[in-house]
């Protein structure tokens, strides 16, 4: 059966059982408008995951909109995603990525340090993670952080004279995929999960304000690092390349020259470090983030580093309208009874594990994992649907709604399979024939996995440091 076909059929099996739902009301507790979002809630999952028409994200985002329009939801309720702060610290945010590319800074930066590597894939494995941290600190935009990297990767095996498809070209290759995403999501503004996740989070009345630079910090960033490290060693014991890397053609890379930086360049590096430094001070100066993104991407409009025609070209808006519309599930949860329809399903089912931190922890992480075979639409949609869920399951069981941040974080970045994480179909798009072989991409996504089991057992004891069980 062509791919085509098993979007259109995927996609309406997704609306039959939205019918179904809005004319049977088969759900005890739910009333008439929370089983018309149910039924509007799984048409757009249908459009998010299967993609019928070649309809985008914000395709689907829109729908969602609509029918909950027509349903006599008010546009205020429907609309919240796209006045919470989190959206608007998003936005100019995504503006940094787009100038690290467009002005060259960001490739300087990532070859120069691979400049200073030695002939081994050790060497090379290292400095993809320092490049990773270093971009993630500038900007939060992996799409953006990804299409300089992956570039700069294949150009590296090319030079390094790496035979196509062998397992040392992939893991160069992987490397810079998973270094692009994964060290970000330690900090609330290195990865577009952290934006996105806080405006979920203010749009529960409950959840507003819990989620700041620094609680998500205190959460995620040890932890982060630790599977970022447990990584980048798993893939130097479980996948080392036999090849070995010519002392030779690392010179060839290392000579390679670099122009003079560019005013761009230097006013970008300035406004972009200026911005990470704010954040980080942000509970002594308490300037919000929304207040410092806005600021630095006029500075970029006034300065010329930008310009108005890269208003358009700098951001990719069915993304931006995908990530609004969904940052207003909660509140149309709210309003629809749907949110505490859920409660009463998912207290319940936790109640086997939520009495032990490490059940709870692994439990609810693998199961998914798993199920992110099925939620391929960024993992947002799950997100989503959770979060307005989180103020019932602290009620009952005294966990923490920061607990569940480490939780989003490491399911939403599995890549077990090219298809369920974008980034990586991103990736191999832009590298061509120099992209992994898909075998080595599902023994990096294991150890990935194995890298999240491992370090959450760190985690489970700082989380119970923290209190937050």
């Amino acid at each position: 059966m062509k791919k085509e076909q098993l979007k259109y059929i995927g996609c309406g099996a997704f609306v039959l059982a939205a019918v179904a739902i809005i004319l049977a009301r088969p759900f005890a507790g739910l009333q008439t408008p929370g089983h018309n979002m149910l039924g509007i809630m799984l048409v757009s999952l249908g459009i998010w995951i299967f993609k019928p028409f070649n309809l985008s994200y914000a395709m689907g985002g829109l729908f969602l909109a609509l029918a909950a329009l027509v349903q006599g939801l008010p546009a205020e309720v429907v609309f919240t995603g796209f006045t919470q702060s989190a959206l608007w610290t998003l936005l100019p945010a995504l503006f940094f990525g787009y100038a690290l590319q467009k002005t060259g800074l960001g490739h300087r930066i990532a070859l120069g340090i691979m400049k200073l590597c030695h002939a081994s894939y050790a060497s090379i494995v290292v400095a993809w993670a320092v490049i990773g941290v270093v971009l993630s600190m500038l900007t939060p935009a992996t799409t953006m952080r990804v299409a300089i990297v992956i570039p700069i990767a294949a150009q590296c095996c090319e030079l390094l004279k790496l035979q196509k498809k062998s397992r040392g070209n992939s893991l160069i290759m992987l490397t810079a995929f998973a270094m692009a995403m994964i060290p970000g999501s330690g900090w609330l503004t290195g990865v577009i999960w952290g934006p996105f996740i806080q405006g979920l989070y203010d749009a529960v009345p409950a959840l507003a304000g819990t989620i700041t630079f620094n609680s998500w910090a205190s959460v995620l960033f040890l932890p982060t690092m630790l599977v970022t490290a447990l990584l980048v060693l798993g893939s130097l014991l479980f996948m080392r390349p036999k090849e070995k890397i010519s002392a030779e053609a690392m010179r060839e890379l290392k000579a390679q020259q670099f122009d003079k930086p560019s005013r761009d360049e230097m006013i970008t590096m300035v406004i972009l470090l200026v911005s990470f430094v704010m954040f980080v001070t942000g509970q002594w100066h308490g300037i919000s983030m929304m207040v410092l993104c806005l600021a630095a991407m006029l500075l970029f409009f006034v300065t010329g580093v930008l310009k108005p025609v890269d208003f358009n070209a700098g951001v990719n808006w069915d993304i931006v309208v995908f990530i609004a519309t969904s940052q207003s599930l909660g509140a149309i949860f709210n309003a629809t009874g749907v949110s505490v329809w859920l409660g009463e399903i998912a207290v319940p089912a936790l109640a086997p594990i939520a009495g032990s931190p490490w059940l709870f922890m692994f439990g609810v992480v693998i199961f998914l994992f798993i199920w992110r075979f099925v939620d391929v639409a960024m993992f947002v949609p799950t997100v989503a649907i959770l979060v307005p869920v989180l103020p019932a399951v602290q009620a009952a069981y005294g966990i923490s709604p920061l607990v569940w941040l480490p939780i989003f974080m490491f399911a939403g970045n599995a890549f077990f399979l090219c298809y369920q994480n974008v980034w990586a179909m991103i990736s191999r798009t832009l590298a061509g024939d120099r992209a992994w072989q898909p075998k080595h991409l599902t023994s990096y996504g294991t150890i990935y996995f194995v890298a999240c089991m491992v370090a959450m057992v760190f985690g489970v004891l700082w989380w119970n440091h923290l209190q937050l069980f």
